[in-house]
């Protein structure tokens, strides 16, 4: 299983982006797959996942109501449209898939493969 994660940049607060995750090897609608961040000097933190039946899990706190997760399965590819960025949003993104349909989808620990990642710069 190979992601491709793209769709980063540098952007104002304020601005859009919206990222994807290509998806070859398994189906996206056949796994979990999350979204996932790590800021300098934090630890990577959990933003979003959607499972493989469609269901998509509860945001983290500091990006609801602002990005929403999607999929397209004749694309094979999952989305983060990420909107009103702030500052403390500047990060490196990854996309992960858990080829096991794990319970706990929110753990970093649940997902078998990763992408490369992708930087998000908000600026002021």
């Amino acid at each position: 299983v190979q992601l491709q994660a793209s769709g980063g940049g540098l952007v104002q607060a304020g601005g859009s982006l919206r990222l994807s995750c290509a998806v070859s090897g398994r189906n996206v609608n056949n796994v979990n797959m999350g979204w996932f961040r790590q800021a300098p000097g934090k630890e990577r933190e959990f933003v979003v996942a959607i499972r493989w039946s469609g269901s998509i899990t509860a945001y983290a706190d500091s990006v609801k109501g602002r990005f929403t997760i999607s999929r397209v399965n004749a694309k094979n590819t999952i989305y983060l449209q990420m909107n009103s960025l702030k500052l403390e949003d500047t990060a490196v993104y990854y996309c992960a898939a858990d080829s096991r349909r794990s319970v706990a989808v929110y753990s970093s620990g649940s997902y078998d493969y990763w992408g490369q990642g992708t930087q998000v710069t908000v600026s002021s």
